[in-house]
């Protein structure tokens, strides 16, 4: 997150840009227009340039060549995965001290108000009324008059109530940072809003009213990348597709560039066999006629054609890479029950906290079952009791015959042996398999090339997680117990485990907040509500219209 920076004209202009790493060149002479209140969503594999996009506007980056202009009185704001640190104030203060040149704006006027109430000289009051009317525009266009009151309905609608507002903002995890940061950006009511990943760490309550917010209460302009598809197609009108070296740009929302890259691909090969079956022509002719004095034009003019002829180019296609489950061994048929499942967590003040109790359901073989509810509910709580993580406080749970239960979750990677590389680390889960299959796993959850070879103590914490989710799905298992199995994956990722998940034979339970993810896959819910456990016979839309969350 960094502040916001202004920038020169009406627009922010992106002209014939150029900017490369190393010897890698992202984009050549590519060129691209944010306007008034736009919504566009930038997508492209991982590398393409795409967070390289949001430093070059906001000035973190410098361009090889190009030009990127906007505005004067344009206010940026710039959200992204590096929260930086944050210490010394409650969550309220730190989501305010974001809008500092508002503060002091607003501290000017009061200035200039009391200013005024003293005699001075006409020149000079004309200038302090001048300078007045400037601030106070400024502050104005800043929503400088509701910032505190926008500061805490942001805060609120990402999960953070007024019961936490006073609280230091260190006692907060990672992932509750992450919001603030978000909402600290939110506060800014900047003209341009720059969102790299930002449903990455909310739940499906914060990323609806997210959704909401942008819609109905944001005026400016959104760029965006985001893993989630539900929310950039909720909310985008046009895509920018960064790679190959280019940039191109979509109509429509995400499934609309789906559709839409694969006719313009369909043109373009198209067009490049009818050139290339030209080509052959005219290069069989001049070879044909290339020694024959009678036919010395002809075959120079038809060079001079050649010469002149722009070849067209067939971009790399992105390997799209399927998994599928090695066939798992069958399970009873009750795969999983529970009954007046009860835990309670102990706390620090001694006064233990109760998150769910009397929960009872019966999971089956073959069922594809999706556990929500609101954030704090006892989801993974639950997910936990039922992989074995933790010894439920009361209650009873009985696992089936001849299931053999895989867990997945965010914590898994603390398991991992540092030492290791990401193919020594698969093979060990999957020692009869061949080089191969090994590779086209790892390749799956994106460790292409040399990535096979990095130690796990180099490995990011997402590539940590995703390596977790690759070793999982290696194993002959049949009840996958999931806890947010797509955090940390692209939309292609996504789309790979979703595929495999659908073909798997055996039973799934998961924790998610990716909405397609949920509505492709299961065909049960169980919703955790005030500790109980209500469960809806159907899939996920049949849940959201019994449950009265349509607009989820």
């Amino acid at each position: 997150m960094v502040a916001p920076r202004l920038c020169e004209e009406d627009m922010i202009h992106l002209t014939n840009i150029t900017r490369q790493h190393g010897t890698h060149i992202l984009f050549k002479d590519a060129s691209f227009q944010i306007t008034a209140g736009s919504r566009s969503g930038l997508v492209g594999p991982n590398g393409a340039g795409k967070s390289t996009i949001f430093r070059l506007i906001t000035g973190e980056e410098n361009l090889d060549g190009g030009e990127i202009s906007c505005n004067k009185k344009t206010v940026i704001g710039y959200f992204s995965q590096e929260v930086g640190e944050m210490s010394g104030r409650s969550a309220l203060a730190e989501v305010m001290a974001a809008s500092a040149r508002t503060m002091q704006l607003g501290d000017e006027i009061k200035a200039m108000e009391a200013a005024m109430c003293e005699p001075m000289e006409d020149d000079a009051l004309a200038a302090l009324l001048e300078k007045y009317g400037d601030a106070q525009e400024e502050f104005e266009h800043r929503g400088g008059y509701d910032l505190e009151n926008r500061a805490q309905a942001v805060l609120t609608g990402l999960g953070i109530g007024p019961e936490d507002y006073q609280r230091p903002v260190e006692s907060f995890s990672g992932g509750w940072k992450m919001r603030i940061a978000l909402a600290k950006i939110l506060t800014i009511n900047p003209d341009v809003l720059l969102l790299d990943e930002p449903t990455n760490h909310l739940d499906v309550e914060s990323i609806v009213w997210l959704e909401s917010w942008l819609t109905t209460e944001f005026t400016g302009a959104v760029v965006m990348t985001s893993h989630d598809r539900e929310f950039m197609n909720r909310l985008v009108t046009r895509i920018v597709e960064v790679g190959n070296g280019t940039i191109t740009t979509y109509g429509g929302n995400y499934d609309f560039y789906l559709r839409e890259r694969e006719v313009r691909r369909e043109q373009l090969l198209a067009s490049h066999r009818r050139q290339q079956e030209m080509l052959a022509k005219e290069e069989d002719f001049i070879a044909r006629f290339a020694a024959r004095a009678s036919h010395a034009a002809q075959v120079q003019s038809r060079v001079k054609k050649l010469e002149k002829i722009e070849r067209i180019e067939i971009p790399a296609e992105q390997k799209v890479i399927k998994f599928e489950f090695p066939e798992p061994p069958r399970s009873g048929d009750d795969v999983a029950k529970v009954g007046q499942l009860a835990k309670i967590w102990p706390v620090d003040d001694g006064a233990d906290k109760s998150v769910f109790g009397g929960v009872s359901g019966l999971i089956r073989r073959g069922e594809k079952v999706a556990v929500v509810g609101v954030n704090g509910a006892g989801k993974s709580t639950f997910l936990k009791c039922l992989a074995g993580q933790t010894e439920p406080t009361s209650g009873t749970m009985t696992i089936g015959a001849n299931v053999n239960l895989g867990y997945f979750s965010q914590h898994s990677m603390e398991l991992l042996d540092p030492k290791k590389s990401v193919f020594e680390t698969v093979q060990d889960a999957m020692p009869m398999a061949s080089i191969g299959v090994i590779r086209n796993l790892c390749a799956a959850f994106l460790f292409q090339g040399d990535d096979v070879d990095k130690r796990i103590d180099r490995l990011s914490g997402g590539e940590k997680s995703r390596l977790v989710l690759a070793m999982l799905l290696a194993k002959p298992i049949n009840f996958l117990v999931l806890d947010e199995p797509t955090n940390h994956l692209d939309i292609q990722s996504r789309e790979v485990l979703l595929e495999a998940l659908k073909n798997f034979a055996g039973t799934v339970i998961l924790v998610s907040h990716d909405r397609h993810f949920l509505r492709s896959l299961v065909n049960r819910v169980f919703e955790i509500d005030h500790g109980e456990m209500i469960p809806y016979e159907g899939n996920y839309e049949y849940y959201l219209q019994k449950s009265g969350h349509e607009n989820y």
